[in-house]
């Protein structure tokens, strides 16, 4: 029966993006916004295909290792509302601590770069997928398992999210008023895709923003976006769009001179160096703040 409700899911998500996406490329045009671009989308499309495959492969996995887990559950819900709802929360924080981590793990931002890396921001930017992320995905959904939550509602509701995680990939949306303070909103999801040095690594959830708020990872958007890395890419082929930043990574661990350092280049935030030669999204921002702290003591 679940197994229905998630089918239903992609059957009635399909025709409303592609409305919603038709209708951004319309405004666009007529605009002059350029937000789309052939190559933008047509690569967009072929990264969320290759993830979708993956998926696939890895649903039943997913669902073995979730049931594994379930039965050992050491609480129960049996009030249908209060399920849904406590899993709704519980399946946004997990996912905030998994984008989290994709972030400040190079090992695991060398997987999730590929969806910053487009310098463009539409919505079949939010199809642009981490390819690998499902290897590792359902890792983060044990503990909801061992909670009482059964892995095909667990799947389900990660489904259902997704579309609004999608949505928010877009600049023809301003600030929603009220909405800003408790869910994600397309403003704070420009911010987390910006390459501004106060926008890093911000905004990490897909549904609620409280907790970015709660834990220091929230920005609101105060300057206009530049989207995509902080270094851009010198090829846009699809093998560099997806394996790019492991190919620095090894080479960084390559040219470390300990253990500690070739661990760190793996294991440490994005931008580490053991010579100073590049700097974390923390770096970067300190020097910005200091930057600003003797501008304005010279004034």
């Amino acid at each position: 029966m679940t197994t229905f409700k998630e089918s239903t899911i992609v059957l009635y998500s399909f025709p409303l993006y592609t409305l919603f996406i038709l209708a951004e490329i319309l405004y666009s045009h007529f605009h002059n916004l350029k937000l789309y671009s052939v190559k933008g989308t047509i690569d967009n499309i072929l990264l969320s295909s290759l993830n979708a495959l993956l998926d696939i492969v890895m649903r039943g996995i997913c669902l073995l290792v979730l049931n594994y887990f379930y039965q050992f559950h050491f609480f129960e819900i049996k009030n249908s509302f209060w399920y849904w709802f406590w899993l709704v929360i519980a399946q946004d924080f997990m996912f905030y601590w998994l984008h989290r981590v994709d972030h400040y793990c190079r090992l695991f931002w060398a997987i999730h770069a590929t969806h910053h890396n487009s310098e463009e921001f539409n919505l079949t930017v939010g199809f642009r997928s981490s390819v690998f992320q499902p290897l590792y995905r359902f890792i983060y959904y044990i503990p909801l398992a061992l909670m009482g939550f059964k892995g095909i509602d667990i799947m389900l509701v990660y489904s259902a999210t997704q579309i609004f995680g999608i949505l928010v990939h877009t600049q023809t949306i301003k600030k929603l008023g009220i909405l800003e303070y408790i869910f994600v909103t397309p403003s704070h999801h420009r911010v987390h895709h910006g390459k501004n040095v106060p926008y890093l690594d911000k905004n990490m959830g897909m549904l609620l923003i409280i907790w970015d708020k709660l834990f220091g990872t929230f920005e609101e958007e105060s300057e206009p976006v530049e989207y995509g890395l902080t270094k851009p890419l010198e090829k846009q082929d699809p093998f560099t769009l997806i394996f790019h930043e492991w190919i620095e990574m090894i080479k960084d661990v390559k040219r470390a001179p300990t253990l500690k350092d070739k661990l760190m280049y793996i294991f440490g935030p994005p931008g580490w160096s053991h010579d100073g030669s590049k700097k974390t999204s923390r770096q970067l921002r300190l020097e910005r703040e200091l930057a600003t702290k003797e501008k304005n003591l010279a004034h």
